[in-house]
């Protein structure tokens, strides 16, 4: 009867949810977002490779930079390389961590807080909202504002919340460990890629095609550092909160 109840509760909360954000004028229908909006007007006047003139969303061909977002373009190409020592910069405050609580034999920290059946239920299924939406937003960050930076605060997040919430819950710290090593190094590789391929070209140059402005599959290769970066500060993140939330073992 707790769990029917339970999976009634969460059914109807996120009902409300979904209304709420359909019926939001804030957030418009996927594609009819006014780039005007959105990005300066300095950008939209610019003019593009194949079409001078105003800038169209869903039409411009070949953007110079090609993202919608016009911080994306900043943070994921014009100053890719930097955000690439800020991304180091996170890596190495989660190594010191690491270094300074981590260790083999960890346990769960022991809370005087023990959360009751309700709370764990819910938790787990806002879990998997707060994942979704997080992953969701590093997708779209060429897009739409939100990136990678803040698609994996939402991944932690949705870590932290676990733990909050489920007295028993330990993430598999190896298996994040993994992932943010796979995502720095293929971050790296990509940048190498654009300086060997393209005569004369520089470190993290774009070597896709840019595409149509506004659409999933756009911008060169900024929507895939985004999704990297988003997966590398998700997985530091949760390590980070794996170890402020564990003890030696006893």
């Amino acid at each position: 009867m707790k769990n029917f109840l339970a999976f009634v509760a969460v059914l109807v909360l996120g009902f409300l949810i979904i209304t709420s954000l359909n019926n939001n004028e804030a957030f418009p229908n996927y594609g009819e977002a006014d780039i005007s909006e959105r990005v300066s007007q300095a950008y939209i006047d610019r003019s593009a490779t194949e079409n001078p003139g105003d800038i169209t969303f869903g039409e411009t061909t070949d953007l110079e930079s090609g993202p919608a977002n016009i911080v994306t373009a900043i943070v994921a190409d014009y100053r890719s390389f930097d955000t690439l020592g800020e991304v180091t910069v996170l890596f190495i405050s989660s190594l010191g961590v690491a270094l300074l609580l981590g260790g083999v034999n960890r346990k769960r920290i022991d809370l005087d807080f023990h959360p009751n059946f309700m709370l764990r239920v819910g938790s787990r299924a806002l879990f998997g909202i707060i994942l979704m939406t997080g992953v969701y937003v590093a997708i779209h960050g060429h897009l739409t504002p939100g990136g990678g930076f803040p698609g994996g605060a939402m991944i932690a997040s949705s870590m932290l919340l676990l733990y909050l919430a489920d007295d028993e819950f330990r993430v598999k710290i190896k298996g994040f460990k993994m992932l943010e090593s796979v995502a720095g190094s293929l971050y790296v590789l990509i940048g190498l890629t654009g300086l060997l391929l393209i005569s004369g070209g520089f470190f993290l140059e774009n070597f896709l095609d840019n595409g149509v402005i506004g659409n999933l599959f756009s911008a060169g290769i900024v929507p895939i550092v985004y999704v990297l970066i988003g997966l590398k500060v998700g997985s530091e993140i949760s390590g980070i909160i794996d170890n402020f939330l564990t003890e030696e073992a006893v």
